[in-house]
């Protein structure tokens, strides 16, 4: 039986992973499958992926043309047989042996939908951006179930919501129930993704242990200068959730979340700022962002 299937989206991430896969390779529970996806990668992270698998079977190498983190997660998700999926980053690591055990086992105990536990961020030198909060499982208490709503409202009221997946442990068959995949084509995926697992559990459980070293590095994400494409990937996922639910807490949500993205959206060139503005207008996000943000956005 396989007890984790930890999905690996890969791009253009050769000299990280080997370090990646060692931190998997090294783990104490041995039941499980890497499912890595090569997501149309132009360095050599194919020659390194088939290395690995050579000498570890339990790697499941998967291919695609460049089709972005959520195609390849969703690829993945397809061919899991996991009992609990683990959505790592590749340029990440595990920091404990132990640590994909003791999530098992923990969520076995208390037969989780999901558990969440602590990161620490590193990053490569010369890289000065300051990575998000990936500490929060101070405000709760383990061996206890709580319900997503009241966790996510805990969250944004201490400014410790934190999106990411590589957070997450979660049993395949929640995930298979409420039929939630990755929305494709777009960045900050996580955003959505996690909002709406988060709002569709009751049943989530912390971990106080620091189990990923998360990278910051030069080309991810997390570093790219701030672009339109930002904030139309965060107002596709302030739609999506709008769809989802119109509840106090997803209002809520887009408040904290579209605030901050407007206000850092001063950066993006003004040539790009009409049709942004025009349309968060257009759908009614103006009363989330707030005027503070709406005047540095428009006039810094």
């Amino acid at each position: 039986m396989i007890k984790v299937s930890i999905i690996l989206p890969i791009y253009n991430v050769a000299s990280y992973l080997d370090e990646t896969f060692s931190s998997i390779a090294q783990q104490t529970l041995k039941d499980i499958e890497i499912i890595a996806v090569n997501d149309g990668s132009t360095d050599n992270s194919e020659d390194i992926i088939r290395k690995w698998q050579q000498q570890d079977s339990r790697i499941v190498p998967l291919s695609q043309e460049n089709q972005g983190q959520s195609a390849a997660r969703n690829l993945a998700l397809k061919h899991a047989k996991g009992q609990y999926i683990y959505m790592m980053d590749s340029d990440d690591k595990l920091t404990e042996p132990d640590a994909l055990k003791t999530c098992y086992d923990y969520a076995e105990q208390n037969k989780a939908d999901f558990i969440f536990f602590d990161g620490e961020s590193f990053s490569e030198e010369g890289i000065n951006r300051i990575s998000r909060n990936t500490k929060r499982t101070h405000l709760v208490d383990e061996n206890k179930a709580y319900d997503g709503e009241y966790l996510l409202n805990l969250l944004l009221d201490t400014q410790t919501h934190n999106c990411v997946v590589w957070l997450l442990f979660i049993r395949k068959e929640f995930l298979d129930q409420i039929r939630l995949r990755f929305y494709e084509g777009i960045i900050h995926e996580d955003e959505l993704f996690t909002t709406i697992l988060t709002l569709n559990s009751d049943n989530i459980f912390c971990l106080k242990r620091n189990l990923v070293g998360h990278r910051i590095r030069e080309a991810s994400t997390m570093t790219t200068n701030f672009s339109k494409r930002n904030l139309d990937c965060y107002l596709t996922v302030a739609d999506e959730l709008l769809r989802f639910s119109h509840t106090p807490i997803i209002h809520k949500f887009l408040r904290y979340t579209l605030s901050k993205v407007f206000y850092t959206g001063h950066l993006i060139p003004l040539k790009d700022k009409p049709a942004v503005f025009w349309r968060a207008m257009r759908s009614g996000y103006l009363k989330y962002i707030g005027l503070k943000s709406i005047l540095v956005f428009l006039l810094k």
